[in-house]
């Protein structure tokens, strides 16, 4: 049973992570939380497949710096709803009038989730924050 349980895990892990993938050329979908699914799915399934994942490049460009700070940069968070904005416009120009209004609540939950739930990093990077740049210390004072 452990097992089968652990397959469906790391099924549902690949899924995300394809889903993840093509989000990154299809900005209607998600990618970082996709990926943020793909690591809890692979954590839950299997360890060679979560130590996998997390030594990718995908994992060290969308999530590494998410994960270790839990906060995103203003320019990061502007960019995503930027797109997204944009693409609800655009679903919300052609959709009916019911439809129209799942898409208004939805730009709403994600206006509100970046701006309340994540936390806005000043320094740009973790690395640059790490190595002491002048940044980090302005940020101190």
């Amino acid at each position: 049973m452990k097992k089968a349980i652990n397959l469906i895990f790391i099924a549902l892990g690949c899924i995300c992570l394809a889903l993840g993938t093509v989000g990154i050329f299809l900005p209607v979908l998600p990618t970082t939380p996709l990926y943020l699914l793909t690591l809890f799915f692979f954590a839950r399934g299997s360890k060679r497949f979560h130590a996998w994942f997390a030594s990718t490049g995908l994992y060290d460009r969308y999530l590494s710096e998410f994960m270790a700070t839990k906060t995103m940069t203003l320019s990061a968070k502007l960019k995503i709803l930027a797109i997204a904005t944009a693409f609800e416009a655009f679903g919300f120009y052609y959709a009916p009038w019911p439809a129209r209004i799942v898409i208004v609540v939805l730009a709403v939950i994600h206006w509100v989730y970046f701006f309340r739930v994540i936390p806005t990093r000043r320094t740009q990077s973790l690395s640059a924050a790490q190595e002491g740049t002048p940044a980090q210390g302005r940020a101190q004072m």
